[in-house]
């Protein structure tokens, strides 16, 4: 099984760091934690996205397109590092946003990632909540298409097999770290929303069979339809890389409690986490998955789920510019 034989289109600045959170784990008086630092890939101040996109976009160039499409949300990290490989390598860029969350403010509207899909050269359009977004998107490039230009369209979160394969690849990774730093790891939990981290996390371990759990803190959808989505892509996954049936179901476990009020609204405990990690480690996170995904970790130590003794990686899958969208949420008057 060897991921080179895939095309690929070096994006990404990896490793990305195994760093160990000694105050955080202090503060919370539970396991060991630590975190795989998959904000610091770097492009457009990076996320967990541009794994995907280094094997979403070498599928691009080798089709021939010159415009690559994608869709998400308002603030969605995966539109702006779109943007920005799109940039990186000379083609065209065209994002559909969904208006998910209602906000009006001019912040969430036009700064954070909205501001960096603009400065890469992405063009936009907007769409209502509630549309099959990627139906709308392949709608969009076939009316392009029928004028001769060659459009790549990518789904939301870059979630497919081919994105997938980023995270069999940062898998391979921390595990090449965990034995490089001669660690026993008895979890690893991430933010899970699309579905193609923890898709690609899964298919990855249980093809080196790992036996880490692998828990996927969800953001948008119920515990349900979340495992669904994430076992049929880690199925297809592990079938794209060559090894069939490594995946069981029991491999896919989401906790979707952490979710609040819908994705992309802040949940009080999502506040909190960011508040946490800024103030222990220095480590910024973004309001929509990562602080969700710490807000999970926390308060499952809290509940002596992950305990005294043992080891935890939470992996940071990025996205911190969209703060700077979410200003109304710290002002001095914002609901606690």
């Amino acid at each position: 099984m060897f991921l080179s034989r895939f095309p690929r289109t070096r994006l990404a600045h990896l490793p990305t760091p195994l760093e160990p959170m000694p105050r955080l784990s202090a503060l919370l008086g539970g396991p060991e934690i630590w975190v795989k630092r998959d904000d610091c890939t770097g492009l457009s101040t990076g996320g967990n996205k541009t794994r995907k996109l280094e094997f979403l976009m070498a599928e691009a160039l080798a089709q021939g397109a010159e415009t690559v499409m994608t869709q998400g949300a308002t603030q969605s990290n995966h539109a702006r590092q779109t943007a920005a490989a799109a940039a990186k390598l000379g083609l065209k860029c065209h994002l559909l946003l969904e208006d998910r969350t209602g906000y009006t403010h001019e912040n969430y509207r036009h700064n954070g990632n909205v501001l960096l899909d603009v400065l890469h050269g992405a063009t936009i359009e907007h769409r209502a909540p509630g549309l099959d977004m990627n139906a709308e998107m392949e709608a969009v490039a076939d009316t392009r298409r029928a004028t001769g230009e060659k459009v790549y369209t990518i789904p939301g979160g870059g979630s497919n097999p081919t994105g997938a394969l980023g995270y069999v690849n940062c898998a391979f990774e921390v595990l090449s770290q965990i034995n490089d730093l001669g660690l026993t790891v008895d979890h690893i939990v991430h933010a899970t929303g699309s579905a193609g981290t923890q898709a690609g996390l899964i298919a990855g371990l249980s093809a080196m069979n790992a036996a880490i759990p692998l828990l996927g803190i969800g953001v948008r959808a119920p515990r349900d339809k979340q495992e669904e989505n994430v076992y049929r892509l880690a199925t297809a996954t592990a079938e794209k890389l060559g090894c069939p049936g490594v995946v069981s179901r029991t491999d896919v476990v989401a906790n979707c409690d952490y979710i609040g009020e819908g994705y992309g609204l802040p949940a009080p405990s999502t506040l909190e986490a960011i508040d946490i990690f800024a103030k222990t480690e220095g480590i910024l996170l973004d309001p929509v998955y990562s602080a969700k995904g710490a807000a999970g970790l926390i308060d499952l130590i809290r509940k002596g789920h992950f305990k005294e003794g043992q080891r935890v990686i939470f992996l940071h899958t990025g996205g911190a510019i969209g703060l700077t969208g979410y200003t109304h949420c710290f002002a001095p008057d914002a609901p606690a």
